[in-house]
Order: C-alpha cells, then sequence, then structure tokens
C-alpha cells in the first residue's frame, strides 16, 4: 500500500477534470480526495501500487478533452488507511497559477439535450457542461468557482443543484450550470430600449427575415446580424456602422451550409474544433451571400454557432446571417448591457439581449488554412487566456505592451506567456480603456506582477506611453521588426539565429525613420539590419497610408528617375494633386522616407488602378492578393545592391507591362512573383556572407498567402529552413509575445545567467 499526492497544472479548472478524478479512483478502487486550489488542481490517492501507478498513467492519458495538462508532480507519502474518495472544497489561497479556460463551443452531448423535447433544457439558450459553453468572459477570479463569476447571482434550482454536487454528473461543478427555472432570460428589445413582446429568437428570426439590422449579445459581446443573402439589409449594415468595404463574417447553421457559401472540403476540422474561430475560405462560385458582405473578395469568413443561442437562432432563421462585430467603426465591441443601447443607436433595429453579464469582452477570432493547419489571424475567443510555452524559463515577471495596430498585450512568468485577447487598434479612449483594463484583469487572474516592461520604440504609441507612466518597473524597448521575427521564433519553440525577413506596413526604426522592409540577422536578444527596401518618401505621412496613389507616386518618381510616365492612368485620376504630391516628395517636406513593403504592395495596388484610398489596414495589398492570376509564373526582376532592395525595379516593370496593355491580373502575379523571388535571392545573399540556414518570416505582409506559398516553397527548394507563424498572428497581434521573449533574452543576458 502506497499513498502520494499529486499537483497537477494546466488548463484543469472548468473542463471537468477533479470528477474525472473521482471517477478514476473509485474505478481502481483507490482512496484519497481532489480539490482545487490557486496553482490547478492537488489529489491525494492511496492504495495498491499497482493501481497507483496505473491512476498515475490514466491521468494524463484519459484527462477530459478540454483539459491542458502542463505538468504533473508526485511527491510519495505515508498511507492513512482511509477509505473512500472525496472532492473537496477549493482552497482559495497561495500563489495564482491555475489557468482558465477559453470559451468552448456548445459540445455533442448539451446539442443533443437542446433539441430533445422531453429534456428540461429543451431550447434553452444558455445549456452548457463542463466540456462546454462560458470560462474567461465570465471569469472574474480564480479558482474557478462560481462565486468568482458572473454566474454569481444565479441560485441554483434544487435539479442543477443536484447536478452540480454529483461527482458523475457531467455538470459537476459545472460553474455556469443553470436550467430555465434558475438561469439567465433572454429579451428582445427595439431600438429604444423597451422589451418585444413574443418568443425572443422567433420574433428576432422574423425580424432578420425582414431586412432588420439586430445586435445580439454573445459570448464575449455583442454581434451586428442580418441575412447574408439580404443586399439592401447588408448595405444597410456596412451605411449604419460606417465600414465601407471591410468583409464581414457568415455564420451558417453547419458544415452542409457552410460548404454551400465555401470550400470547405478537408478544412471542416477547422471550423468545427471547441474553438470554432473564423476561417477564411475560398468563395463557392454563386454563393448565396449578397455583394456586400465581402465586396470584391475571392474568401469568405464563415463559422459555425458556437453557442446555444445560435443554434436555436439560426434553426429559426433558417438560412445563413452575418455576424460581425457589435461596434461602431474603430471602437471595440459593445459588451456592457448598460450602455449597448445607446452605443449602437442608429445601428441597430432591435437587441437580442440576456442578464448573464460578460466580465471581460473578447471578440471571435480568426484563422485561414496554410500548409496543412490553421495560421491563426486574430487569436481571441476559443484561445485565449490559454498560455504559450516558453522555451526557457523566465527570470522574473514581464509585461509586454504591444504595437498600436491589432494590438495585444502579453503577461508572463516562469515559462507561460499569457496573450491577450484582440484589443484592436489604440486609436481612441475607449478602446484604451479595453487595454488597461484588460492589463489589469490578467494580473489578478494570474497573479503577475510585472517587474520588467517591453514596449514599442515608437514613442507616439498609446502602449508606449502606457509603458512609460508605469511606476516601479524596469523598462525596455524592443523594436518593432525584431519583435516580429522573435514572434516567429517564439511561436516555433527557437531562439535562432536566423535571417528574419520582416515586411510589414511599418515601424519606428532603430535610426528614426519608418522601416517596413526588412532583413535582419536576429536572435532573441538582438538583430542586425542586413538589408532592406530602398527607402522611399510617403508623401503626406500617415495621408499616403489612406491614400494609396500617393505611394505610386513616390515609387513611379524613383523608377523613372522624376520622369513617371505621363500616360498613366493613377496619374490622371488625380489631376492636379499628383504633380502637388510629387513636389512633396521630391522637396522631403511632410513625406518622411519609409522601407516599408505594405507601402510597395500599396502603390502597385493603386497603379493598376484597384485601389486610390482605403476604408480600412491593408485593403490595398488584399486586393492586390486577391486580383492575382495563380496560374502566371512570370516574375519582375529587382536589383540588390549594398544591403538595398530596389523596390522602384518592380514598379517601374509593372508600368511597363501596364502600358504594354498587360492585365492587372497578371501584373499582379507577377509582382508578387518578383517579391518573392527578390527576397530568395536577399536571403541567398546573406547565407553566403553569415552562414545563416534558417529563415523567419514575419510581418502582416506575410499574411498574404500567394506571397507566403511562393515564399516558402523557394526558400526551402533552395536549402533553407523556414520558420512561419501558427499560434500568433504575423501581424502586429503577435508583436507582444515577441517583446516578453526579447526582454527575457536581454534580462538573462543582463543577470549572467
Amino acid at each position: 500500500m502506497i499513498r502520494v499526492a499529486v499537483r497537477v497544472e494546466g488548463v484543469v479548472q472548468g473542463v471537468g477534470f477533479r470528477p474525472f478524478v473521482y471517477a478514476l479512483a473509485t474505478r481502481l478502487g483507490l482512496a484519497g480526495m481532489v480539490g482545487n486550489d490557486a496553482a490547478g488542481v492537488f489529489v491525494e490517492v492511496e492504495g495498491p501500487r499497482p493501481r497507483v501507478d496505473a491512476f498515475l498513467v490514466a491521468l494524463e492519458r484519459e484527462a477530459p478533452p478540454l483539459a491542458g495538462i502542463e505538468r504533473v508532480s508526485v511527491v510519495p507519502g505515508e498511507p492513512s488507511g482511509a477509505a473512500g474518495f472525496a472532492i473537496v472544497d477549493s482552497d482559495p489561497s497561495g500563489d495564482r497559477r491555475a489557468l482558465v479556460s477559453p470559451d468552448t463551443a456548445t459540445c455533442a452531448d448539451c446539442l443533443r439535450e437542446l433539441a430533445d423535447p422531453a429534456d428540461r433544457r429543451f431550447g434553452y439558450p444558455f445549456i452548457n457542461c463542463t466540456k462546454c459553453g462560458p470560462r474567461f468572459t465570465i471569469v472574474r477570479g480564480v479558482p474557478y468557482d462560481r462565486a468568482l463569476t458572473t454566474m454569481a447571482g444565479f441560485a441554483m434550482c434544487a435539479a442543477c443543484a443536484a447536478e452540480y454536487h454529483d461527482p458523475l454528473d457531467r455538470r459537476f461543478h459545472a460553474q455556469p450550470t443553470c436550467c430555465p427555472a434558475c438561469g439567465p432570460r433572454l429579451r428582445l428589445l427595439d431600438a429604444g430600449g423597451a422589451e418585444l413582446p413574443g418568443e425572443p429568437i422567433d420574433e428576432c428570426a422574423a425580424l432578420l427575415r425582414g431586412g432588420a439590422v439586430v445586435a445580439i449579445k454573445g459570448l464575449g459581446g455583442y454581434h451586428l446580424a442580418v441575412l447574408a443573402a439580404d443586399e439592401a439589409a447588408a448595405a444597410l449594415l456596412r451605411e449604419r456602422k460606417r465600414r465601407e468595404d471591410k468583409p464581414f463574417a457568415v455564420m451558417a447553421a453547419d458544415l452542409d451550409g457552410a460548404a454551400l457559401l465555401c470550400e470547405v472540403g478537408e478544412h471542416a476540422a477547422l471550423l468545427t474544433a471547441p474553438s470554432q474561430p473564423i476561417v477564411l475560405l475560398p468563395r463557392v462560385p454563386g454563393a448565396p451571400v449578397a455583394a456586400a458582405v465581402a465586396p470584391g473578395n475571392r474568401q469568405l469568413g464563415v463559422m459555425l454557432p458556437y453557442t446555444p443561442l445560435h443554434h436555436l437562432l439560426l434553426g429559426a432563421v433558417a438560412e445563413p446571417i452575418v455576424l460581425t462585430s457589435g461596434n461602431a467603426s474603430d471602437e471595440p465591441i459593445a459588451y456592457r448591457d448598460c450602455d449597448v443601447v445607446a452605443r449602437l443607436a442608429g445601428i441597430a433595429d432591435a437587441f437580442l439581449v440576456h442578464d448573464r453579464p460578460i466580465h471581460m469582452r473578447t471578440d471571435d477570432s480568426v484563422v485561414r488554412p496554410w500548409g496543412g493547419r490553421a495560421t491563426v489571424m486574430r487569436r481571441s475567443r476559443g484561445y485565449a487566456p490559454a498560455p504559450l510555452a516558453l522555451a526557457r524559463p523566465l527570470t522574473r515577471p514581464i509585461l509586454a505592451c504591444g504595437a498600436e495596430l491589432k494590438n495585444t498585450f502579453c503577461l508572463a512568468r516562469e515559462r507561460r506567456a499569457f496573450v491577450s485577447h484582440h484589443i484592436g487598434d489604440l486609436e481612441n479612449y475607449e478602446t484604451l480603456r479595453s487595454y488597461t483594463e484588460g492589463i489589469e484583469h490578467f494580473s489578478r487572474l494570474f497573479g503577475i506582477e510585472p517587474e520588467l516592461v517591453a514596449h514599442d520604440l515608437h514613442p507616439e504609441y498609446l502602449s508606449t506611453k502606457y509603458a512609460l507612466e508605469l511606476a516601479g518597473v524596469e523598462l525596455t524597448g524592443v523594436q518593432h521588426h525584431h519583435a516580429h521575427i522573435a514572434s516567429c521564433l517564439a511561436d516555433n519553440g527557437e531562439a535562432g539565429p536566423v535571417i528574419g525577413v520582416a515586411f510589414d506596413g511599418l515601424g519606428y526604426g532603430t535610426d528614426g525613420t519608418l522601416w517596413g522592409g526588412e532583413f535582419l540577422l536576429a536572435d532573441l536578444a538582438g538583430f542586425e539590419r542586413a538589408a532592406h527596401l530602398e527607402p522611399v518618401p510617403m508623401p503626406g505621412g500617415d495621408a499616403a497610408v489612406r491614400q494609396p496613389w500617393r505611394m505610386a507616386a513616390a515609387y513611379l518618381d524613383a523608377a523613372f528617375d522624376g520622369q513617371p510616365p505621363e500616360r498613366l492612368e493613377v496619374a490622371a485620376r488625380q489631376g492636379r494633386r499628383w504633380a502637388q504630391v510629387l513636389s512633396l516628395a521630391r522637396a522631403g517636406l511632410a513625406a518622411p522616407l519609409t522601407s516599408s513593403a505594405g507601402r510597395l504592395f500599396d502603390a502597385v495596388s493603386a497603379l493598376v488602378g484597384l485601389r486610390d484610398t482605403i476604408t480600412y489596414e491593408g485593403q490595398a495589398a488584399i486586393e492586390l492578393e486577391q486580383r492575382a492570376d495563380p496560374t502566371e509564373r512570370g516574375a519582375y526582376p529587382a536589383a540588390i545592391a549594398g544591403g538595398r532592395v530596389s523596390g522602384a525595379d518592380l514598379v517601374r516593370a509593372a508600368a511597363e507591362d501596364l502600358l504594354a496593355g498587360v492585365s492587372p491580373e497578371v501584373i499582379s502575379a507577377r509582382f508578387h512573383n518578383g517579391v518573392s523571388d527578390v527576397i530568395v535571392r536577399c536571403c541567398e545573399e546573406l547565407r553566403g556572407s553569415y552562414g545563416r540556414t534558417a529563415v523567419a518570416l514575419s510581418g502582416g505582409v506575410f499574411q498574404n498567402t500567394l506571397l507566403l506559398a511562393r515564399t516558402v516553397t523557394r526558400l526551402r527548394e533552395r536549402g533553407f529552413r523556414v520558420l512561419t507563424h501558427s499560434r500568433v498572428p504575423a501581424n502586429d497581434g503577435g508583436i507582444s509575445l515577441g517583446q516578453t521573449v526579447v526582454a527575457a533574452a536581454r534580462d538573462v543576458t543582463s543577470s549572467g545567467s
């Protein structure tokens, strides 16, 4: 007879781990106990050695599907002769190390009950169990007990309490457990906030079928919905939301419904994963989706219902719906019931609401299949706050403040990096408040008091200003593109050194100019700028980001030695403004130099007539990728001299083709192929000079799957080992992870460890 004390760390609370342990120990005839505490799950088991050994093997091998075990430690003890196995009360004291599960899509067992007229939860929109339902968005603290969630205000009825306290029931200690008798209630409100009569889901479906815009409360905030096939309703939503072109996501009832919209095929597993993100897939020709949903886009962001409410609503509507974030343009998603009617006034015609509070707003995650796996483009609901494992333990706790656009922050200690949910663009007070509240919540939730704070070098980023105002911490600035490459390294569990290719919109360089087309010799601790795109002026500064034709003017001026062809339509479309902008660029007035790859893509997009102005970040480059002929293999040449890559060569070749009558589809493809070719040639030169054989690709430009696929293929053909992103975005959403590992590497170096 032996007795052991077992400590289990990881995502082991709120996922049915204690009842699993109870059932396992009971099956093996072992005595002891199991409970939650601030660090995870503690277990003591006593019995014959073979049975205890079998318990320890099964503990990891048979763990619940939503559990994420990081570490199991076992300490032998003295047998006590105790009989029976018990689940004991949680211990909230001690160091907070327990992990909180992400919100999880409704499981098959709950869906069966939802659809069963004989079940007491039939048609109840808040059905859940230990396998599914809200987690992160309702948690206020750890251990994960009902009193520390937003369900604390709902007293369980006798039937729910019996399930909750039965270790053999799948709702044992499922903290959001409820039913129609004791749980949240659904209501439908008119535009002024008054409750409407009738059954809320049926009435909401009727409004949608009638062309209305309805705000719907989800797991992490409100969405705005219209029928996906209703052109007038989709156009009305765009007008009211002030979102001119950026694609909307669409929710289909099931995989069959999604297959009518997109080429699902081998990607079905991405749609049905517990995280159930928005998945970007090629659109089916003739798909029943209004043109206003994703104008001019060959792809569609599609998702399946991930809450019981969504399942019931899609069943009542009986066709796909647009489901986009509930906000006006540039604002964070609305999530507070007290202000949602005011915030969405003039956008929504009605509100489908309920009274389960959301503690932490969380947008939908977005993934794209690439290379046989899911590449995360926005990491949020269903992923956060699950930590990313670090290759080396930190010497002290770190806060990384992230970038300005697509912001996330990261709190880290020891081997865990908690990258936040998607915050958004830090460009207004409401988003900044969401950012600061998120940092405070993560710090409390995971017991992390940062001693070292990493931030971007750009002095005007709100994230940088936030860092500089913190007291009692050590600050370290991390160059934007170094953070990109470090993020890619951390995403792959590596430390370098690598040739880092960081292509994005722009970031503040160490020389005070705006970088964005960088070849770095990098590891986690530092970098050397080995090569870059030849800088060109950005006429008008930020105006050149919003108006890509300005970049076309600057690049054409450089490409043709100050005498760009007069017959180009991009110049004719701007009239007298064209000459004015050329004068600005030549004089260097309000025209900072940039090596940005994103601005190079903008220039070509405007040149071929796709996009003179944009309404969302990256639009011009996205549309250029969409137009490329995938069968074209020609490539524009570009010179590399003295560590400078001539983007102007690519623009000159594109302009000459355009004047010769070559189609935008072929020009776009040849441009993409030319960019890929020059990346590979530059990496080969750097390998010859420095012996580096691994390449890390990062930055928002590498979310372009055409460029990414061709670049990776060519690099591998030439013997390079290529690192790309999967767990965090290649865009600025991954910057905070990169800042974290750079700060950690510097900390190790400075401490002499």
